[in-house]
């Protein structure tokens, strides 16, 4: 099982965004230091709650300020973009990283309607623009050049330059927020990125998965491999203690929750208007589900039931809302000193 760090770093005022980026940057470096397999990425407006807001950009720094990692954004919101600039701006980004690109693309937040506001794209129409963009990016990174008459865009593209360093394109992964779009994935044979879930309902989804390329005439060896490169989300918090984590931990999810509703909630006061209205609470807030804290023997043992599931790698947020750096990275730390090392033995035994 991979161990992966995503980069969700939330910023409370303007006046602190410059350095908590800072911040992020020297988290990156350390995470590759650490021996991190993937830096994850987000893509969040206007709210605060991911302060480098593009990942595109932000991933291009990344790209020279690592070495190993690879570079992944969990998720592009795909909708939001221009598909053949997107496509332009991934080719050069592969280059530059040597090939380190993890394009995980999604139609864009099921929950921030101001996204979409702030960037005057009707949200019905978010699914839609994001398959027709990732058609477009494809047929961009491996066509000589080709003319499209879709629903959002007419256009005629000349080949597009640079070339991909990764042939035929970059690594694609698509992330699925609920079971039927998992599904869907599965019947076309490609890996996911799952939220945050239950264990429970990560083990039902992993079977359905597995279930479902089988049906689709896809054997084991396809099968496995396919689990192999997906990836579920789980906010980690390590101290050398279990007292001091469940002092430290929970508060953090908790400030950070309350912070990323603040503003939808906000927005649905003055507009009466929402994206999303949720039934019951998500596993995403619900910390017995979507937090991982405790000693670093604690934390191993709560990985061992993930990793009885059969999945490829953990996407793992250390920083957590209001948390300080210097919290965030001796978490960092050690988990990939105490805990990663303990798996990375039961690999090399199978």
């Amino acid at each position: 099982m991979k161990f992966s760090n995503f980069l969700f770093p939330e910023s409370r005022h303007p006046d602190e965004d410059g350095r908590i980026i800072e911040e992020t940057l020297r988290e990156a470096r350390r995470s590759d230091e650490l021996g991190v397999e993937v830096l994850w990425l987000a893509e969040h407006h206007f709210d605060g709650n991911c302060v480098y807001v593009d990942p595109v950009t932000f991933s291009a720094a990344l790209a020279a300020a690592t070495k190993r990692c690879k570079l992944g954004y969990a998720v592009v919101q795909t909708s939001l973009h221009h598909p053949i600039r997107l496509a332009e701006q991934l080719a050069l980004i592969d280059h530059v990283s040597k090939g380190r690109l993890v394009v995980g693309l999604g139609r864009g937040t099921a929950f921030n309607i101001y996204d979409y506001q702030g960037y005057g794209i009707d949200h019905e129409e978010a699914q839609a623009r994001f398959e027709e963009a990732e058609a477009i990016m494809l047929r961009a990174w491996t066509e000589q050049g080709f003319e499209h008459r879709g629903r959002f865009w007419h256009l005629k593209v000349p080949m597009l330059r640079p070339r991909p360093y990764t042939r035929p394109h970059p690594y694609v992964i698509r992330a699925a927020s609920g079971e039927a779009s998992m599904v869907e994935i599965a019947r076309h044979g490609r890996p996911f990125l799952m939220n945050v879930q239950s264990n429970e309902v990560t083990r039902h989804r992993m079977d359905l998965y597995r279930r479902t390329m089988r049906e689709a005439g896809y054997d084991e060896a396809a099968v496995q491999g396919n689990v192999e490169q997906c990836w579920v989300w789980r906010n980690v918090f390590v101290a050398d203690s279990d007292a001091e984590a469940e002092r430290i931990g929970p508060a953090a999810f908790a400030a950070m929750t309350e912070h990323r509703a603040a503003l939808r909630g906000r927005i649905y006061a003055e507009q009466g208007v929402r994206l999303k209205a949720e039934s019951a609470p998500p596993a995403r807030i619900n910390a017995k589900h979507a937090l991982i804290c405790g000693s670093p023997a604690t934390v191993a043992e709560a990985i061992a039931e993930i990793d009885k599931i059969g999945v490829g790698g953990i996407i793992m947020a250390f920083r957590l809302g209001p948390m300080p750096h210097e919290v965030a990275l001796k978490s960092l730390e050690l988990f990939m000193t105490k805990v990663a090392p303990a798996f990375r033995r039961t690999a090399d035994c199978r």
